[in-house]
Order: structure tokens, then sequence, then C-alpha cells
């Protein structure tokens, strides 16, 4: 653990609340070179699951297909802490992330992927909740689930 961590610690209720209000994830694969693959994500935390939706073949389906193994990370940056100097090399930065290690697997319960897809309408475009998801939209989307394997979160301010 590095020794920041040991006192900015994230507790498991700000972790969850930064997972569910969070708007940009970065999803972690790797390629089968063995280089990390990384994107930003629209995503949900749902049931103690992170979810993500996108077309179902492509780069991130192929290589966590090859190797479920996975990384997400969510930040929060809320602003610059300026030291008594002014100086460049004495700002910081006030903010909160979370790292989370897991296994990923690409959805194919249709009654799962609906639920997960009405999550991400109501967290992304709440105004069309309400509304049915087009059975073709949701037969041309993937749905991501990463099983959360260790989940750690730190802030500094």
């Amino acid at each position: 653990m590095q020794a920041r961590m040991k006192h900015h610690q994230l507790e498991i209720s700000q972790i969850n609340a930064l997972l569910h209000h969070a708007q940009v994830g970065h999803f972690a694969t790797i390629s089968p070179m063995g280089y990390p693959y990384v994107l930003p994500v629209h995503f949900v935390y749902y049931k103690s699951m992170i979810y993500i939706h996108g077309l179902p073949q492509g780069q991130k389906i192929d290589y966590l297909t090859q190797n479920p193994k996975v990384g997400f990370e969510v930040a929060e940056m809320v602003g610059l802490i300026y030291g008594a100097e002014l100086a460049a090399c004495d700002i910081n930065t006030e903010y909160s992330s979370v790292i989370i290690q897991g296994r990923a697997r690409v959805l194919t319960d249709r009654v799962k992927q609906h639920q997960v897809l009405h999550q991400i309408v109501a967290k992304y475009a709440p105004d069309y909740s309400s509304q049915p998801l087009p059975a073709p939209m949701v037969a041309g989307t993937a749905i991501i689930e990463i099983t959360i394997d260790s989940c750690t979160g730190k802030y500094y301010k």
C-alpha cells in the first residue's frame, strides 16, 4: 500500500458515492501483446458491480474475452491547493479516486441487460428513463459486467 493511502483512504460510503455520481470511468483491458488498453466510458455502479455499455464488437470485447482481468478507475478533481510559496512546485490537487481490479464478462441474459440499460438511462438521461427501450437497441448493445475483486479509494485535501 502506498504511504499516502494509509492516511487518505476513502471510507466505503465515500467510494460508493463516487461510483454512483462520477460521469466517466476508465476501463482497462490487456491486449494479446500484453499492452494495457484504456478507454473512457459511461458506466453505472449497480448491485455492487460496474456495468458498461457499447458496441458488441471491438477491441475491448476482444481483449476481455481473451483475458477477463480488467481495471477500472474513476476520479474527481475538486480543485487546486496553493501553498504558501505561490510557486508551481507548491501546488497540489484536491481529489478523490477509486481504483478497481476485477473480472469482466459480456452479459447474455436479456432481462439483466434491460435492467442495466434502464440504470444507465436513469443516470445519464433521466428525462427518458420512463420510456421503453427499443428492442433493436437492446439487441445491438453489449453490456459488460465487472465483478469487483479489489477496490481502493483515496483522497487528498
